[in-house]
């Protein structure tokens, strides 16, 4: 590695149960572990290549089934998969990581998408899903994390957001009954703050996966809490706005002004105005102060897939949207290069992003960092 330039990347990898299942099974994150112990599943295979084509020095995976093992779960993947030579690539090593619980198909208890049916899973989970931990996340590092400061926010509660942007029912009534809504987290998954030591220098990696603005209905539940789950880092970065938040430690406020940090993750909301979100909050997240969002990340390949879009250049996923992020903060870097592999038809890489099954409907987003003397 060299010792002033570090490579951050987000990647969706849609590696959760219901990806490797026929369609109406939810299955659980055992499904996900045994193919981790095999080293042979293709789409997994795929995804290993990509990751040592690029090979980042840290890395977020969206959609990493939480398993609570790590010897089961994400130390599998790295001694069976990253670890092996996939096609031409090299191998990679991450001798750290991260991963905690998540919301995703935590049960309520609660009716919470008013179909008369309180399911406890699917879209009455706190978080979308059909059994704990899918749709997880987990950081790999080349760098040591310093755990007794991680701060994680799986449960600050939604209803603590001053200003929260509130959803209602047709007739105006609160859509979220009293008793959901004194329980409601923020988070679909978590937001994290997992602070690296990169050669003697504290980064903090800033993860998270909003829920996507879309399946549900007029009441737009998904897209307002989108909007919110976006806005807390807005305010996490905004020292006189972070005051009422609070990490599941208790510890209350958001991140010093003079931190170098690295936001980044599946945010499902496009700064460039497309998609189904209400685009304040990631406009408002993409132009904050203390972002350079100077170099953002393009590729070839998306201008292939939408080739009549004046923002395809930004695509991160094949449907058409910027939805990935690698956000680098003005403070502690100056920006090299960055990028999304999405190789063109014409390349012999491009069976690699060729479907969804080939490896995901997301693209791995990279940007190259120099540590600057600040």
């Amino acid at each position: 590695m060299n010792a002033n330039e570090l490579t951050v990347a987000t990647f969706n990898v849609s590696m959760e149960a219901q990806n490797y299942l026929p369609a109406g099974e939810p299955g659980d994150g055992t499904v996900l572990a045994s193919l981790l112990q095999n080293g042979e599943q293709s789409q997994i295979k795929n995804i290993a290549h990509i990751i040592q084509l690029m090979q980042p020095d840290v890395l977020l995976l969206n959609e990493f089934d939480y398993i609570a093992s790590p010897e089961l779960g994400i130390k599998s993947f790295i001694s069976n998969y990253l670890n092996k030579a996939q096609g031409k690539a090299l191998p990679i090593d991450y001798p750290y990581f991260y991963y905690n619980t998540v919301n995703t198909g935590q049960p309520s208890g609660y009716d919470l998408d008013n179909d008369g049916n309180a399911t406890g899973v699917g879209a009455d989970a706190w978080g979308f899903g059909f059994y704990p931990g899918q749709y997880g996340m987990v950081l790999l590092s080349k760098y040591p994390i310093d755990s007794a400061i991680v701060r994680t926010f799986q449960q600050f509660k939604w209803q603590d957001m001053p200003g929260y942007m509130p959803t209602k029912k047709v007739d105006r009534s609160p859509w979220y009954s009293k008793a959901a809504w004194a329980q409601f987290p923020l988070s679909s998954k978590s937001h994290w703050d997992i602070p690296l030591n990169i050669n003697g220098k504290t980064v903090h990696i800033l993860a998270s996966h909003p829920t996507p603005p879309v399946f549900d209905g007029p009441e737009n539940r998904n897209g307002i809490r989108n909007h919110d789950e976006i806005r807390l880092w807005v305010d996490y970065l905004t020292p006189e706005n972070a005051g009422y938040i609070y990490d599941d430690n208790g510890n209350k406020g958001g991140l010093a002004a003079n931190s170098a940090f690295v936001l980044l993750g599946d945010l499902n909301a496009s700064a460039d105005g497309e998609g189904d979100a209400l685009n304040a909050a990631i406009s408002a997240l993409y132009n904050h102060p203390r972002v350079n969002n100077s170099m953002p990340p393009k590729s070839k390949g998306a201008v292939e897939n939408a080739p009549d879009n004046p923002n395809a250049a930004f695509h991160t996923a094949g449907w058409r949207m910027r939805a990935d992020y690698v956000l680098p903060s003005k403070a502690g870097f100056v920006i090299k290069d960055s990028g999304v592999f999405w190789p063109e038809k014409a390349s012999p890489l491009y069976p690699l992003v060729g479907s969804r099954g080939a490896s995901s409907d997301h693209r791995l987003v990279w940007v190259k960092l120099e540590l600057s003397a600040e």
